[in-house]
């Protein structure tokens, strides 16, 4: 590549550069800044040699006085060779002493314990060492600092503050869960927003809390421990933890040992492990308030979440129906539509199944034949769950289909039970045109052919347990088997029986369980649910006129498509570790059925006991009845739905709800738009009376370094303690070893970690790993996360750590800062330090309320990599040697420390602790009360006199300068690089020429050069 195509100084210079032969007094090669290139705004010009002619006379006399202003201009540049030539001499006598001090310590003169931390009692403010350890460590940095900014009450909020309100509500993580790296990055995004509002006046006030995670601690029955897949985050829950401890060491169930017994269990493990991912919390930083702190399950939440039920059923929108729900047979609860995730099946496939040793086949059509009573022959259904057919109760046809008009009012034979199956005329189910036009109805286990059992009056045969098995209503010959095992069965039944009529292969999807990877079935049970049309469609309002805003904006389509589409909540659960459902079934004396629910209307729903059996002698008036509160439990969702409003206090009148409600942001995963965002804004608005929140910011998802989605059994799952700590690759795999992988998939795993982190993850901090995670926030809508990024950050932590420490060096202990400055007297690296320090700080407000985390980050961490330490840390380097520079380098230490102190104030939200760290160790101007911490100063905000645009535009040319400079240096010298030569450049304009002119030191300082000729 040509000098021309890759190095160009400026827009106005022109440059030309060679290496001498010869030697120099003052280096051993000189190279010059001739015609190497040239440009200017019109375009580029190549210079030529002029052409040879006799000159007159009056020519020659121009160029005689031309010459003369040459000399006296060559006359001035050697005057400043010799300057920056003494300069040089300084500086390297300079280095010389402090070659000598160094050559002292080594010999033992430096005390190591100056650069240690003495240890800090917990809470009290941190003792930091006399002197500056030389590298960063940000084990020794990011300790003792929490423990104290959490007693000192920093973190707490006043709900008598006269200052406006910030509220956000931490989405409440499973009580005994484990902090994942999708933990690490709400936190680091909730707490940069936190920080930076409370230092800009903002009374803020961020809620901790744990959800008890309802739904999934039932995941792990004995039954089913094989093969059992688990969905990362959701397993490690009190019950799942206890049912496992309980087979273990009892060989018990939890219905072995009884519902009191067992939620006695759940709750003692709950206090005794819980909290975990609280703690670690703390490690990462998060400035929650601790004081308000609570649990989804705790007297309060529960308060409010029976009120809720409460109020909702008697306006009409929680009422109980008999309906087909989703059920989970490993979990035995109904799910509900949202927590079902669907796989596109194109032919017969094979796929694991959890309790299921051998793999199910789906993706398969089986044709058989009813035969038809009278001996009129057969009739031919298929279907993909051939088990079903035992309970089948009709067979529809399409009334027009004149194949079957001749059976209009006849009945087939169930092959194996003998039940009368009456062939009906649907035309709304049966399209004649597919298959064979005739449709087997099972009204208990499909959705379809529930509807047309009640159109045509039907019976309704539920023919599986809730843990997946036939039951009596299947028959002897199948009763206990497990389903799926029963589909074998039943076709190989066919088969002996000559009614089996083939199979093909069919396109179908498959609904699975999002906890348990379960295969859904669809079951007809008794539940409670939320009319949530009219609640759906204040959220819609909300979105539609701006009261609430969904940040990014393309999930306002999502949002809109599935409120339009919504259908009524399924809330109620077959668990036992959750809010028991306050409706209590009133049994009275004379009822023929004594079932519990057998009678719709002997349900009453109360605040407690006692409300439930004054309502129920109203209603049921001079009858004898017992009361039998509901087995069943809350959807976990409707307990965190309304955590915005409970966690405040609701249904109390309380401060802390008038004062903080409607919260400010929700920030979360888009993956729970629906499971949590929707149903808190229907909630908070039915409820609460207003939206809980005015803006909603979505996260991306994180996926490793190859683009995959987090998984176990991958071996790609990150502990963010593990990248703040550090691990070896061992410890990583002892991690998975301790799981509950199966054999094939820990060998997988431990490949995958061992590809991806042959060496472990090294110690990186938790001041890096946050960064790196709001850096990556503008990754659409997935994050591909790089651990050597975050490895990065922990080296430019490195870098900000030694800057500070020069810094410090220059300041020195003696050193008072001013009460104001004035950049207008300040040398002009100063000038620009400030200027751009301004820029810098509009930019990174701007993008804060924008929401813009990755462009704020990036903002403040250019300034302080490019502007700060790459080049006015250098520039102003000269005005610390010598005596020449006394004036200036006064300016330059005021300059310094209004870097530092603004600087660090603006990294502090992103980067907590070792902003802290250094910002303790900043003097203070005299007469100045210190806060206690920097979270408690203000955040930096523009200064209009610090402005420079004319600084800024001649550092441009500065730096443009510095940087050919030093390529030219590379491309002449080899290997000579360090060597300081002089050099020289023509300018194609006055203005150029005057700019490089005037700024001279600076380009001889951070171009490494001894001398500067400049022409035009």
């Amino acid at each position: 590549m040509s000098f021309n195509s890759r190095l160009l100084l400026s827009h106005f210079c022109h440059f030309h550069c060679y290496k001498s032969t010869y030697s120099s007094s003052r280096a051993t090669a000189v190279f010059s800044l001739a015609s190497f290139c040239s440009r200017s705004f019109h375009g580029s010009i190549i210079m030529s040699e002029p052409e040879k002619k006799i000159l007159t006379e009056e020519e020659l006399e121009r160029k005689k006085k031309k010459e003369e202003k040459a000399k006296e201009k060559e006359l001035k540049k050697l005057k400043a060779l010799e300057k920056a030539e003494k300069m040089k001499k300084q500086e390297q006598g300079a280095l010389k002493k402090s070659a000598k001090r160094n050559v002292k310590r080594d010999d033992g003169e430096e005390n190591p314990d100056e650069f240690v931390d003495p240890e800090t009692p917990l809470g009290e403010r941190k003792k930091m060492s006399k002197q500056m350890a030389k590298q960063y460590n940000p084990t020794a940095v990011e300790k003792s600092w929490y423990p104290w900014w959490e007693k000192s009450g920093f973190f707490v909020a006043d709900a008598k503050s006269s200052k406006p309100p910030l509220v956000i509500v931490l989405p409440p993580p499973n009580v005994t869960g484990a902090l994942h790296i999708g933990h690490a990055l709400t936190t680091a995004i909730q707490d940069t927003i936190i920080r930076w509002r409370r230092m800009s006046g903002y009374n803020t006030l961020w809620v901790p809390g744990m959800d008890h995670a309802g739904i999934s601690t039932q995941i792990m029955e004995p039954h089913v421990f094989l093969g059992l897949k688990f969905n990362p985050g959701t397993c490690n829950v009190p019950e799942v933890v206890v049912e496992k401890k309980l087979m273990r060491e009892q060989k018990l169930t939890r219905h072995d040992l009884g519902r009191e017994a067992f939620v006695s269990e759940v709750w003692k493990w709950k206090d005794k492990y819980g909290g975990t991912i609280l703690r670690q919390l703390r490690r990462l930083g998060a400035s929650l308030d601790w004081s308000r702190e609570c649990f989804t399950m705790d007297d309060k939440r529960s308060k409010a979440v029976t009120e809720a039920f409460v109020l909702l059923h008697k306006e009409g929108l929680i009422y109980r129906d008999l309906r087909l729900v989703n059920w989970d047979c490993v979990l035995r609860t109904a799910i509900s539509d949202i927590e079902v995730d669907y796989t596109d099946i194109k032919e017969k496939t094979l796929l694991e199944v959890p309790g299921y040793k051998n793999p199910v086949e789906f993706g398969v059509l089986t044709s058989f034949a009813y035969p038809l009573e009278g001996g009129l022959g057969e009739i031919v259904v298929a279907t993909t769950r051939v088990e079903t057919m035992l309970g089948d109760t009709a067979i529809a046809i399409h009334p027009d289909d004149t194949r079957y008009s001749h059976l209009h009012g006849k009945f087939a034979i169930h092959p194996f039970n003998g039940r009368k199956l009456p062939i009906v005329c649907d035309g709304i189910l049966v399209d004649p045109n597919f298959g064979t036009g005739a449709v087997k109805i099972t009204p208990a286990h499909d959705p379809n052919d529930f509807e047309v059992g009640k159109r045509h009056n039907l019976e309704f045969i539920n023919v599986f347990t809730d843990d997946g098995k036939i039951n009596s209503n299947g028959g002897l010959e199948f009763e206990g088997m497990l389903r799926f095992e029963a589909r074998v069965a039943v076709t190989e039944a066919l088969q002996k029986k000559g009614l089996y009529r083939g199979a093909k292969n069919n396109e179908m999807r498959l609904g699975r369980c999002s906890r348990s990877n379960d295969v859904i079935e669809p079951m007809i049970k008794p539940q409670w649910y939320v009319n949530c049309k009219s609640m759906a469609a204040e959220g819609l309002g909300a979105v539609n006129s701006g009261k609430l805003e969904i940040i990014p904006e393309q999930y306002k389509a999502e949002w809109r498509r599935w409120l339009e589409g919504i259908r009524d909540w399924c809330i109620s659960r077959q668990l036992w570790w959750g809010h028991r459902i306050p409706a209590w079934y009133v049994a009275l004396e004379d009822d023929e059925l004594k079932e519990l629910g057998s009678y719709n209307d002997h349900w009453i729903v109360a605040r407690d006991e006692k409300g439930a059996l004054v309502e129920a002698s109203k209603k049921f008036s001079g009858k004898k009845f017992e009361l039998c509160q509901d087995p069943d439990v809350l959807d976990t969702w409707f307990s965190s739905g309304l955590f915005p409003l409970s966690v405040l206090g609701w249904p109390d009148d309380t401060d802390d709800l008038k004062t903080f409600y409607p919260t400010s942001v929700l920030e979360t995963g888009h993956d729970i738009l629906f499971f949590w965002v929707a149903r808190m804004v229907m909630l908070g608005i039915k409820l609460g009376g207003d939206v809980p929140f005015r803006y909603v910011y979505l996260h991306p998802m994180i996926r490793d370094a190859h683009g995959r989605k987090m998984s176990k059994s991958l071996g790609n799952v990150i502990d963010p303690l593990e990248v703040i700590n550090g691990i070896s690759l061992e410890g990583l795999q002892k991690r998975l070893e301790e799981g509950n992988l199966d054999p094939r998939e820990l060998v997988v795993a431990k490949a995958g970690q061992k590809k991806d982190f042959p060496n472990g993850i090294a110690e990186c901090g938790a001041d890096a790993l946050r960064f790196a995670l709001v850096s990556y926030t503008a990754q659409s809508d997935k994050i591909n996360l790089d651990i050597q990024r975050v490895v990065g950050y922990r080296q430019w932590c490195n870098k900000l750590w030694n800057a500070v420490r020069f810094a410090m060096s220059k300041l020195g202990e003696d050193y008072v800062p001013p009460s104001s400055i004035n950049p207008e007297l300040m040398p002009f690296s100063c000038k620009w330090i400030l200027s751009v320090l301004n820029g810098a700080i509009s930019e990174t407000v701007t993008s804060l309320n924008s929401f813009e985390f990755s462009a704020a980050a990036s903002t403040v961490y250019s300034w302080w990599q490019y502007q700060f330490c790459d080049v006015f840390i250098e520039a102003i380097k000269p005005y610390f040697v010598g005596d020449a520079f006394i004036s200036e380098r006064s300016s330059a230490r005021d300059a310094l420390w209004v870097c530092l102190e603004n600087g660090l104030r603006l990294l502090h939200p992103f980067m907590p602790f070792v902003t802290e760290e250094l910002w303790q160790r900043l003097p203070q101007p005299s007469g100045y009360t210190r806060k206690e911490s920097i979270m408690l100063c203000e955040y930096p905000s523009p200064v209009e006199n610090w402005t420079n645009e004319k600084a800024e535009k001649e550092m441009k040319t500065v730096e443009s300068t510095v940087k050919c400079l030093r390529s030219l240096r590379a491309e002449v010298l080899g290997k000579q690089k360090n060597e300081r030569l002089p050099a020289f450049a023509f300018c194609q304009t006055e203005e150029v020429a005057e700019t490089i002119k005037s700024h001279e030191l600076e380009i001889l300082t951070l171009a490494t050069i001894s001398s500067l000729k400049v022409y035009c």
